[in-house]
């Protein structure tokens, strides 16, 4: 199991510094998600200044932005980084696409499926030259001259990576990208029952299985070498589940446990502006359900009980990592 970084960051300086951390630190990767900050120039900055760890943008909004953008973007960070980048992808849900981006949504497995055909289409042509025909429902890409090609990579294409909740957007995951990103919004009885079958079935439409298919564990992870830190650290993890059941994108993994009417609570209170109150509502048995809880070493050795033979990379705090490596 590969062990990553992950955080927000509030700046591209940040996120810099972030990765730079991480890779002294001991991680196999880092991920630069895209909240504040745009991931790509998140992905530049760190690219710059570290050697070996491995970039990921965790995620990048496929629909709030098109695939030739996308694949240039990527093609320019896997050069940059020395083949160290990994494009992570995700939908986003409706109203964040329609009403922050601007931009249209429909049907978004189908679409994604085909944004990443139309970025593997656009690298092709950079690679071989050929002709640049992809012909899909939402994009259409025929124009490649060579004054904006930028020809092969040296390194070789980026691994693609794509964020799935639901059993369609993991189907495609495992149809058409070289690894899926769990969401943190999934259990371990989610992840068996619902997602490896999606996978499955989107590997069995390409003649392929899940060897060699990168999978990134989904668990929230409260942990703390103290009292004080532990208990923070539950609070962020309810609060964090709290906002995730609020939304009806994610409504389908609370129905599976057969607590959908905890999704109703909580959206109610979200519409009302009531977030402070949401945590309250998560029990334990939600919590614990969805997040690893202990100390640093307890929670390695439920990592590794719970996803040790489905996961290949995990995003963990340091010392959760230490412990995870110290019991190799």
């Amino acid at each position: 199991m590969r062990l990553d970084a992950g955080g927000y960051a509030a700046t591209v300086v940040e996120a810099g510094e972030r990765v730079v951390a991480a890779e002294r630190d001991g991680y196999d990767g880092v991920w630069v998600p895209e909240t504040q900050i745009d991931p790509f120039v998140g992905v530049a900055v760190g690219a710059d200044r570290t050697e070996r760890i491995e970039l990921v943008t965790g995620i990048a909004v496929a629909f709030a932005r098109n695939p030739m953008t996308v694949a240039v973007q990527a093609n320019d960070l896997q050069t940059l980084s020395g083949g160290r980048f990994v494009l992570g992808l995700g939908s986003q849900v409706k109203p964040h696409i329609t009403k922050r981006f601007g931009m249209p949504w429909s049907a978004p497995a189908a679409r994604m499926r085909e944004f990443v055909l139309a970025v593997r289409a656009i690298w092709a042509s950079f690679e071989t030259g050929a002709r640049l025909r992809f012909l899909g429902e939402f994009y259409r890409h025929t124009l490649m001259t060579p004054f904006f090609d930028p020809g092969p990579n040296p390194f070789g294409n980026p691994k693609i990576y794509l964020a799935a909740v639901g059993p369609l957007m993991t189907e495609v995951a495992g149809e058409v990208a070289d690894g899926v990103l769990c969401h943190g919004f999934s259990t371990e009885r989610y992840l068996r029952e619902v997602t490896l079958p999606a996978l499955e079935r989107g590997r069995a439409k390409v003649g392929k299985t899940l060897d060699g298919f990168d999978i990134s564990g989904p668990a929230f992870i409260a942990t703390g070498a103290s009292e004080e830190e532990m208990t923070a650290s539950l609070a962020e993890a309810r609060k964090q589940i709290a906002f995730y059941g609020s939304t009806p994108s994610y409504r389908p993994v609370l129905d599976f446990h057969g607590w959908g009417a905890l999704h109703d609570e909580l959206n109610a209170l979200s519409k009302r502006g009531r977030w402070d109150e949401m945590s309250a509502l998560v029990d334990d048995d939600v919590l614990h359900a969805f997040a690893v809880v202990g100390e640093p070493t307890a929670a390695a050795t439920e990592i590794r009980r719970r996803y040790g033979d489905v996961v290949t990379r995990m995003s963990v705090p340091l010392p959760v990592a230490k412990a995870l490596r110290d019991a190799d």
